[in-house]
C-alpha cells in the first residue's frame, strides 16, 4: 500500500492510499486552520466553524445531510485542533462520490447562519464548562500555556468563555471567507479507491472553493520557551493533578524518532518507568503517564501524575528524580521494548482506513515529511540507545515548568522550586 499526490492547478492538494483488501473508505477534508491561527478577536473560530458547518449549506439542511449519511450507514465527523482543522466520512466505496459531494458542499456554502450561531454558542461554552470541571484535562491546557506564553499556539483551541460570549456571525463568516481557502485544502483518503477517480472528483466538486488563492494569515513563530514557571489552578478536588515538563522538538526534528522511543521508556506504557515506580512500586497513583507533543515549529515534552494531595511532593519528587537519570542510565533492554511496542502499535493503528486517511493528511497539511509506513518503522528500527540518551539530554536537562490543579492556593508556588530550577 503506497500513497498518491497531486496538488490541483487551484491549489487543492490530494493524497490517497489505496487499500485493496476493504470494502470501505475514509475521506477527510483538512485545512490548515486551527487555533493558533486566530486573532484575539477571533479566538475559538476555528473550532467554532468546525460545529456551524453542520447546520446546514446554501442546498442541503442539517437533518438533509444527517439523513443521507444515514442512509448508507456512512459515518460523520470533524475536529480542531491548534494547526488543523478536519472534516471527515467513512463510507463504503461504491458511496465515495456522495460523501464527497456532502462534505465539499459543507466547505463551500455553509451560512453561518446568525441563529445556528447562537445555538452553537451554548454548546461551545458547555464544552468549556465541561472542560473547567476536568481538572485531569485542565492541567494540560495550563501546562502548554505556562510554557508558551502569551503566543497563539498556547491558546486553548474552544477559545475562552469571554471570546465565546462575544464573537457573532460576522466575524465567524469573515474567519470562514478568509481562511478557507483553496491553497488551505488537502483531500485525503484511503481505503478500496482509485486515486484519479478522487482527483477528479476534487477538481469536479471543489474547484477553487469560490475563493481563488491561500489565507491571509501569518503565522507567528515559537521563538523560546519560558522555564522555570509554576502556575497553581485552586480546585477543591479530591486529588492534585500536575505535569512537569519543558520544550520538546518540533515535528521537522531529526531526533523526533529518538524522542518517541525516550517518551515509551519513560511513562508509555505499563512496563514504563513512570508506570512501575509511581503506581506499582509505591502506589502514588492511578495514573501517571508522559507524552511529547510536537508541532511546526515547536514541541513539548511532559510527565503527569494525578495523585491525592497530601502525596504531591512526593510524587513530584520521584517525577524529577526520574527526568533527571533516565538520559544517564536508560538501558538497551529498555530501548527495543520501547521500540517493539511503538512498531506493533504502529501497525496495528493502521490496519483501518480511518487512521490510514488521518496519518496523511495530518503529515500533508501541516508540512511534515510525507513517510509510508514501511519508512517510519525503518526509522523507528534505527533508534539506538545512544540516541536515546542524546535526546534525553538534550530535551530533559532543561529547567523546567509546572503546572499543578487541586487544592492549592496560588501562593503555595515557592514549596514547588526544587522541581522547575
Amino acid at each position: 500500500m503506497t500513497h498518491r499526490t497531486t496538488t490541483l492547478a487551484s491549489g487543492v492538494r490530494v493524497v490517497t492510499e489505496a487499500m485493496s483488501s476493504v470494502r470501505s473508505v475514509t475521506l477527510g477534508l483538512w485545512l490548515d486552520v486551527g487555533s493558533r491561527d486566530e486573532r484575539p478577536e477571533e479566538a475559538g473560530c476555528s473550532h467554532f466553524l468546525e460545529h456551524t458547518l453542520f447546520k446546514g449549506t446554501a442546498t442541503r439542511s442539517a437533518r438533509d445531510i444527517a439523513e443521507a449519511m444515514d442512509a448508507v450507514g456512512g459515518e460523520l465527523n470533524a475536529f480542531t485542533s491548534k494547526e488543523l482543522t478536519c472534516f471527515h466520512a467513512r463510507i463504503l466505496d461504491a458511496d465515495l462520490p456522495l460523501a464527497f459531494e456532502i462534505l465539499a458542499d459543507m466547505l463551500i456554502t455553509a451560512r453561518n447562519r446568525p441563529e445556528d450561531i447562537e445555538a452553537e454558542r451554548q454548546v461551545v461554552l458547555s464544552e468549556l464548562d465541561a472542560l473547567g470541571d476536568a481538572p485531569d484535562e485542565l492541567v494540560h491546557t495550563e501546562f502548554c500555556q505556562l510554557l508558551l506564553g502569551a503566543h497563539p499556539l498556547a491558546a486553548e483551541t474552544l477559545g475562552t468563555v469571554d471570546s465565546i460570549s462575544r464573537l457573532d456571525r460576522d466575524t465567524i463568516h469573515a474567519y470562514y471567507l478568509d481562511r478557507y481557502r483553496p491553497g488551505s485544502v488537502v483531500v485525503a483518503a484511503a481505503g478500496n479507491l482509485d486515486h484519479d477517480r478522487v482527483v477528479a472528483l476534487a477538481d469536479q466538486l471543489l474547484g477553487d472553493l469560490g475563493r481563488p488563492g491561500a489565507t491571509t494569515a501569518t503565522r507567528s513563530p515559537v521563538d523560546g520557551y519560558r522555564t522555570g514557571q509554576i502556575r497553581i489552578r485552586h480546585r477543591p478536588s479530591e486529588q492534585a493533578h500536575l505535569v512537569l515538563g519543558a520544550g520538546g522538538l518540533d515535528q521537522h526534528d531529526g531526533d523526533r524518532f529518538a524522542l518517541k522511543v525516550l517518551d515509551v521508556v519513560l511513562g508509555g506504557g505499563m512496563s514504563s518507568r513512570l508506570f512501575q515506580e509511581i503506581r506499582e512500586v509505591r502506589g502514588l497513583a492511578y495514573s501517571t503517564f508522559s507524552y511529547a507533543a510536537s508541532y511546526t515549529d515547536a514541541g513539548l515534552v511532559a510527565a503527569y501524575v494525578g495523585t491525592p494531595p497530601g502525596k504531591v511532593d512526593e510524587a513530584l519528587g520521584v517525577l524529577s528524580a526520574e527526568l533527571d537519570r533516565i538520559a544517564d542510565d536508560v538501558t538497551r533492554a529498555e530501548v527495543e521494548r520501547a521500540k517493539g511496542a511503538l512498531t506493533g502499535g504502529t501497525v496495528l493503528g493502521l490496519e483501518d482506513t480511518g487512521s490510514r486517511m488521518s496519518r496523511l493528511g495530518k503529515q500533508v497539511v501541516t508540512g511534515a515529511e510525507l513517510l509510508g509506513v514501511e519508512e517510519a518503522l525503518t526509522r523507528i528500527a534505527a533508534v539506538d540507545v545512544d540516541a536515546v540518551r542524546a535526546v534525553a539530554a538534550r530535551v530533559l536537562t532543561r529547567p523546567r515548568d509546572l503546572a499543578l490543579v487541586g487544592p492549592f492556593a496560588p501562593e503555595e508556588a515557592d514549596r514547588f522550586l526544587d522541581v522547575v530550577a
